[in-house]
């Protein structure tokens, strides 16, 4: 070994031991309702314990660049993807990174900033789950997955109310995405321990301005809490358990969580979730579930608990391993 990357090693080896976060990776297609979810853990966790990136910063053209480009934003080739695959190793490894920053209020890459991990990493964006060793550094993995005709109407509003475009200019970008969405978006829910779709519950028809329910694809890649017997001995109208087959014919646990729930309902499941960590965590607290507006979705609270159940279970577990 050259005598420069000797002292470069002892130099290392000589400074303290650095705690390696836990990593969640959320992946979904544009207005999916990642920045929602993830914001709603960001809120819970404090943000003394958490670092929350988002992948579509490290775009490699501005809006304007992107124009004359082949392709769109979701294109592996408009994103720096090895540099994603770098900075998610070190935070994985619980070091810092200068993050490029994408403003999308102005489509402008701006200034880049300096993130430290803490003790929880949140990522979330177009493409957090697209390459193999993308995924090698997540201890949970998700992927959102809501019917495409809720998914253009959130992106229509949301990108005509804070992104400056028309909505014949949304409509017409979804079009030009479509191919990419298909080739390089939506292949990532294969790779997701959970497939989390908020729509309408198929077969009923509920009146107008019904919240949307919630339905959890629970994969066995990582241990889930036993919510069965708890919920067995209720009422289960709204809130079940039930085994179906995954895409690639395998069986896999599927918790319904229905819109019209009772608050008075979620709050037995999320007691029965939180009473399954074992530790003096305090009870998760009243932002869960928070779609703006003062309002609140109860399908989305019981979907950022679980999501905090695996966060704090696997923390507990990297501790006590030392």
């Amino acid at each position: 070994m050259p005598h420069k990357l000797i002292r470069m090693h002892r130099v290392r080896e000589d400074q303290a031991p650095v705690r390696q976060p836990i990593m969640i990776g959320i992946a979904g297609d544009s207005a999916a309702g990642k920045t929602t979810l993830t914001k709603g853990l960001a809120e819970a966790l404090g943000p003394d314990r958490v670092t929350t990136i988002c992948v579509d910063d490290y775009h490699r053209y501005d809006r304007v660049e992107r124009r004359s480009k082949p392709f769109t934003a979701l294109h592996p080739d408009c994103n720096y993807v090895e540099i994603i695959e770098q900075h998610l190793q070190l935070l994985a490894s619980g070091q810092p990174i200068l993050k490029p920053v994408y403003d999308h209020s102005t489509g402008e890459l701006t200034r880049p900033m300096l993130v430290r991990p803490k003790e929880f990493v949140i990522v979330e964006g177009l493409l957090p789950l697209h390459t193999r060793l993308m995924r090698a550094c997540f201890d949970i993995t998700a992927y959102l997955d809501p019917p495409e005709d809720i998914r253009r109407q959130w992106k229509v509003r949301r990108d005509t109310s804070r992104r400056g475009y028309t909505a014949d200019q949304v409509l017409a970008e979804l079009v030009d995405r479509e191919p990419e969405s298909a080739a390089f978006i939506r292949p990532q829910r294969a790779f997701a321990d959970i497939v989390v779709r908020f729509a309408p519950v198929a077969g009923r028809d509920d009146p107008p301005g019904t919240p949307l329910s919630a339905e959890l694809m629970l994969r066995p890649t990582i241990r889930h809490p036993d919510l069965s017997g708890s919920l067995a001995e209720r009422d289960q109208r709204a809130i079940h358990l039930r085994l179906c087959r995954d895409e690639d014919g395998q069986p896999v646990d599927v918790l319904h969580i229905h819109g019209y729930v009772p608050r008075e309902e979620s709050r037995i499941v999320e007691k029965v979730l939180w009473a399954q960590l074992g530790v003096d965590a305090g009870f998760p607290p009243e932002t869960l579930g928070d779609i703006g507006n003062g309002e609140r979705s109860e399908p989305l609270a019981i979907t950022q608990l679980l999501l905090l159940y695996h966060l704090l279970a696997a923390r507990g577990i990297r501790d006590a391993a030392g």
